[in-house]
């Protein structure tokens, strides 16, 4: 499967602070975030779920993918999002196994798998 999504009961501004705190367990960090219900009323444009996509980055594993193959860059950094549907709070990443097999071939599959692996850790400590 591309992704990996889960429901939280937590809210979205809950699950994005939970989020923060597990992932800096595994040594990635919250680069930047873009509110896109925000944006897109700024726009203009009517849109009311909360809907948040979060850039995270290992910077270790982050220099490790692209020493390997610079072409990983069109896929770094990761994203997960953080979204409301339904009344409900889903928080899902594509999977890096998915996206560096596009980019990198099977040489970079260890590599997407641990990234992969701890990220899924980082979301299901975060529930």
């Amino acid at each position: 499967m591309f992704h990996y999504t889960v429901e939280t009961a937590k809210s979205v501004q809950e699950a994005i602070a939970s989020l923060g705190a597990s992932l800096q367990e595994e040594k990635f960090g919250i680069l930047w975030q873009l509110n896109m219900k925000e944006k897109l009323n700024e726009k203009g444009l009517d849109y009311d779920p909360n809907y948040y996509i979060l850039e995270v980055c290992n910077p270790v594993e982050a220099k490790r993918a692209l020493s390997e193959n610079p072409l990983i860059g069109y896929v770094l950094p990761c994203k997960i999002t953080v979204y409301e549907k339904d009344g409900r709070t889903s928080i899902g990443l594509p999977r890096p196994t998915a996206l560096l097999r596009l980019a990198g071939g099977e040489a970079m599959q260890p590599l997407a798998e641990d990234v992969e692996q701890r990220l899924i850790r980082c979301i299901d400590r975060s529930l």
